[in-house]
Order: C-alpha cells, then sequence, then structure tokens
C-alpha cells in the first residue's frame, strides 16, 4: 500500500471493519537513560525480571502482534537479545539512530515485507497490557493511525522564563501514551518526511500530524506509566507487587 493510499485511511474516518492484518511491533530502546541517576532502566530489574523483557513479554503475549523488532544500543544489542530468549515473535534486536525517529525509523526498515501495522513502543514501558496494545491496533486498522491516552489530572500552564503565560484547558488534555500504531506505509513515509525535514519529534504521532492527518485516540491505562527516573522503577515495582 503506498502512503497515498492511506491518507483517507488516517483522517479520522472509520473504515468498514475487516480481519486484522498483519501487525508488528517495534519496541524502541536505545535511550541514554541520563535521568536514571546511573541505572540502566531498559536491564534494570522490575520485580524479578529485566524491564525490557516485561515489555517484549506483553507483545509476545498478545495475538494482535506477530512479529517484534526490537531497537537498541549498538552496545546493548547481545544483552538485549539474551534477555529476551525463547520469545519466538522476537525476530531481531537491530541498532539505534542518534534521535528517536532515527531508531523507529531503523526498527521499520527491519519488518517483513508481509507486515501491514506497525505498533511503535516504548521499551521503558514495561506495564502495557494486551488489551491497551489489541485496541490500539485495531483502532489503527480502522483509521490508520491510533495511540492510547489517559486525561491529564493536573492543571497545566504555558510558561516562558518561569512566568506564567496562560492556563490551558484540561479538558481539551490527554497524555498520550505507546504503542502508537501506524499503517506501515503512511508512518515510513511520514517519518521519512520528517527526517528529511530535520524535524524534532517527541512521539511518532507527530509525524502523522505533520502531514495534516489525524490519529485516534483509544483508552489507554494510567498504569502504562514510562520509566523515566528511579521513582518511576519503584512506582512500577509497586503497581506489579499490588497486582493492580
Amino acid at each position: 500500500m503506498s502512503i497515498s493510499n492511506v491518507v483517507g485511511a488516517a483522517t479520522g474516518v472509520m473504515r468498514k471493519a475487516l480481519p486484522l492484518p498483519e501487525c508488528a511491533a517495534v519496541i524502541v530502546a536505545a535511550g541514554s537513560a541520563q535521568r536514571m541517576a546511573g541505572q540502566d532502566k531498559i536491564l534494570a530489574d522490575l520485580a524479578g525480571q529485566p524491564v525490557i523483557r516485561r515489555t517484549v513479554g506483553a507483545f509476545q503475549d498478545c495475538p494482535a502482534i506477530k512479529t517484534i523488532v526490537v531497537v537498541a544500543r549498538p552496545d546493548q544489542i547481545i544483552p538485549v537479545r539474551d534477555l529476551c530468549a525463547g520469545m519466538e515473535k522476537l525476530l531481531a534486536v537491530v541498532a539505534g539512530g542518534k534521535t528517536r525517529a532515527e531508531s523507529v525509523w531503523l526498527g521499520l526498515q527491519a519488518l517483513p515485507k508481509t507486515v501491514k501495522l506497525a505498533a511503535i513502543h516504548d521499551g521503558a514501558r514495561p506495564l502495557v497490557t494486551g488489551a491497551v496494545i489489541d485496541r490500539t491496533v485495531r483502532a489503527a486498522h480502522s483509521y490508520g493511525a491510533a495511540a492510547p491516552a489517559v486525561p491529564v489530572k493536573d492543571t497545566i500552564k504555558a510558561a516562558q522564563g518561569g512566568v506564567v503565560k496562560s492556563t490551558l484547558d484540561r479538558k481539551l488534555l490527554q497524555a498520550v501514551q505507546t504503542p502508537q500504531v501506524f499503517d506501515l506505509d503512511l508512518i515510513r513515509g511520514a517519518l521519512k518526511k520528517a527526517l528529511e525535514a530535520g524535524e524534532e519529534l517527541t512521539d511518532d504521532c507527530a509525524a502523522v500530524e505533520k502531514l495534516g492527518m489525524s490519529v485516534k485516540l483509544v483508552e489507554g491505562d494510567e498504569k502504562n506509566l514510562k520509566i523515566t527516573t528511579p521513582l518511576d522503577l519503584t512506582l512500577a515495582a509497586a503497581i506489579l507487587e499490588a497486582g493492580l
């Protein structure tokens, strides 16, 4: 499917429901973990398992996902591969790039030609559930692009130089999570254009949005946190210990 054929799929208009096409997960774990106080968050222990194994395991166990590619730092390719041993959906662990967008691009290039949907996920979100993955994949199949999100609880201020400039309407704000799922040709085309333009992207939806296309938001999960600091790791362990 060419990018021109999927433009209509990402305009927010739901397409006729069809059996799910082949969906692959690209799990991005190539970051530097600068805010982890010396810990490597991807390899860190989380309730008896490394973070990356828990993350990959969620996609391994989800029937909507057929193939998994992990993008890691070059020095972590062998450790990550070893930690994920036995997961038959894991096709490859590949080296990432200098930016998240570059890393995602490299992961997408490793996918088989039979793949039609790509679920791009943060390697540091180990508590993602099969339910979140499944409903996001199904929404992307219907709309062309989808992401899980949860309503923002705090009041958000727009500030400059430490001074409040405006208060944003909390009712309109959503905290977007991963996996973010797309028609494969759509996200490839969007990322290629963003990379060529030198765009700085904070998530993959932004690349699609810059093409003027819509992203369908589905119900996320507050437990689907991203481990960015040591406190996040402690919170994730507490969630698992409580059986939430």
